[in-house]
């Protein structure tokens, strides 16, 4: 069973993306890795998302052409980097 956590997601709203700074259309985004429990039909654990905005998100998810695999994978560890310091520094992930 994959890690579920609505508040987790829902955190996404309203927050600026991670990489170009846009609001009004950021989601929380899965990361896409066999490895990291995602796969056809299945998303990765809700811990393991990003702030994107709909354009990124698509890149990300390769939608839209655009970026090679290398560069998805570089794009992503920087924009996970990004949403985890968030997450800690307004206090929506507080360690115990």
């Amino acid at each position: 069973m994959s890690f579920r956590n609505k508040k987790l997601l829902n955190a996404a709203r309203d927050q600026p993306c991670v990489l170009c700074n846009s609001r009004g259309s950021t989601v929380a985004c899965h990361v896409r890795s066999v490895a990291l429990g995602s796969g056809t039909g299945i998303k990765a654990p809700d811990c393991l998302c990003a702030w994107l905005c709909q354009k990124h998100h698509d890149l990300m998810d390769a939608r839209n052409p655009g970026w090679t695999v290398d560069q998805r994978t570089a794009w992503w560890n920087l924009a996970f980097a990004k949403t985890i310091v968030q997450l800690f520094e307004q206090g929506i992930v507080i360690v115990k």
